[in-house]
């Protein structure tokens, strides 16, 4: 095989692995695809989904208040591992995969405990990598310490979606503000939050609680001094300082801000407030207030169980697959499919074989992938001739067919369908294939095939990429989708 374009066909391959890309979206205000993910090491107990539940539920409100009625939650999927007991109401994934999950359910980190955190790796304002709970904190009574859980996702909602940060430093809590008269004040956001500094001190069993005292010399605090917020508050932001307040329902503005706090939001937004920053992103900019709506509607709420993976390609072995100089169509789909079965797919993986002309035919149906054994089972009948009309329908047909003879669900099933795309008919099984919820992955080996290939893919949230060996150049081309 020609070296170039076994690299372009291995890389186009490694598409249908997916990209660990967050499925959300806007829709109407509503957040569409949020995905939260337990971890297969986590025991079974189906608290956790009523806790998670609760949660967004709560959260959905609140993120509806704090934004100013623009953004809340409209559907959530619960991703349970394949560890866990299968039940009725388990539905099965197409897309959704604890990879690409925007909250995930899982042990402590040591470093933060059972604390809630949210991974951020970019600048101001950019998106973050995921929220991460334990399941302590979700099952578990912290209201004292965290507030409600509900207030708790959002502040964690505003670092992974806004690309904001914290206004609270607890390795630096007092410092000297810039003022006529110097003074040293706790780093809260906004500053109109009252409360006392004390010291907690314990010894031979007895505990008090005593105001902080101050150096004479510096007017600094003394160093285990901590900011303990007054019950009653009238102050209403912010929320990346201190959710748990039940009067904090909005985030910092321009004019509430505490630019002089040495905190993260201050560091890295180049001081801007967190509204300022929120108001800059692609949501605040595409969204407009409800109006007529004091609470959006509850949002609704997906169970899916992590499976195995269900895997059948279909493959052209039509007249015009012998195109191709000095490498014919049939001979890259070929060498494409033996890279898929020996590198790319999933141990323990279930995957089936059809093959098309303008009829097709079943050659495998579902064999798990184990050992080398298993590929050559599948590879010894790839096709070696090329010949007659192309019916892309009657392939996918029949590789929707090996799915369900091997008593696997067509939905979340996918679909590998290497072709040159040359059939005007495609769109004739658009609504069956749409039916049957399978995920279809295209790859176009020629130049030549129809757009009809593309809305295949994209109708069922599958991956393309078209890929030919430009005839007499030597040259190999890809292009992605």
């Amino acid at each position: 095989m020609v070296p170039g374009l076994k690299v372009l066909l291995f890389l186009s391959l490694h598409l249908l692995q997916g990209v660990k890309s967050s499925m959300v979206h806007l829709n109407n205000n509503g957040y569409e695809g949020v995905v939260i993910a337990i971890n297969p090491s986590v025991p079974e107990d189906d608290r956790l989904i009523q806790s998670i539940k609760e949660m967004v539920t709560q959260a959905s409100t609140y993120l509806f208040e704090a934004s100013k009625g623009r953004f809340y939650f409209r559907n959530v999927s619960i991703l349970v591992p394949m560890t866990w007991k299968s039940k009725y109401e388990y539905l099965t994934p197409k897309q959704e995969s604890y990879d690409k999950a925007d909250v995930i359910v899982a042990e402590p980190y040591l470093k933060y405990g059972d604390d809630p955190y949210t991974l951020q790796y970019g600048q101001c304002g950019d998106r973050g990598q995921y929220i991460h709970f334990t399941p302590n904190f979700l099952l578990t009574d912290n209201l004292p310490l965290y507030g409600p859980r509900g207030r708790v996702f959002v502040h964690e909602w505003a670092h992974l979606r806004w690309g904001v940060f914290d206004e609270y430093n607890t390795e630096r809590p007092f410092s000297s503000c810039t003022t006529k008269v110097i003074q040293f004040s706790y780093h809260r956001c906004s500053t109109g939050i009252s409360g006392r500094n004390v010291v907690h001190e314990c010894q031979g069993g007895s505990c008090i609680t005593r105001q902080c005292r101050r150096d004479a010399k510096t007017g600094l605090h003394e160093p285990k001094c901590t900011f303990i917020p007054n019950k009653s508050q009238a102050a209403r932001d912010s929320i990346m300082f201190m959710q748990s307040l039940d009067s904090v329902v909005e985030f910092c503005t321009e004019k509430t801000h505490n630019t002089e706090a040495p905190n993260l939001q201050n560091k890295m937004c180049n001081r801007k407030s967190t509204w300022d920053v929120i108001k800059e992103s692609a949501d605040f900019q595409n969204a407009s207030p409800m109006t007529g709506t004091k609470i959006p509607p509850p949002p609704t709420f997906s169970l899916l169980k992590t499976k195995q993976r269900v895997v059948c390609l279909v493959l052209d072995k039509s007249g015009s697959m012998n195109s191709g100089n000095p490498v014919t169509r049939l001979t890259q789909m070929n060498q494409a499919a033996e890279l898929y079965l020996i590198q790319i797919i999933e141990k323990e993986s279930l995957v089936g074989m059809v093959t098309f002309d303008s009829t097709a035919t079943i050659q495998n149906n579902l064999i798990r992938m184990v050992n080398e054994s298993s590929h050559l089972e599948i590879s010894a009948k790839l096709p070696q001739e090329a010949g007659g009309g192309t019916s892309i329908c009657s392939g996918l047909r029949e590789g929707l067919k090996a799915i369900t003879s091997s008593n696997q669900r067509t939905s979340g099933s996918e679909i590998v369908l290497l072709t040159d795309g040359e059939d005007d008919q495609i769109s004739s099984c658009f609504e069956e294939v749409k039916h049957s919820g399978a995920i279809i992955h295209t790859i176009a080996l020629g130049p030549s095939a129809a757009k009809e290939l593309e809305t295949l893919s994209t109708m069922t949230v599958g991956e393309q990429s078209l890929e030919y060996y430009r005839e007499g150049t030597g040259k190999g081309y890809s292009a992605g989708g």
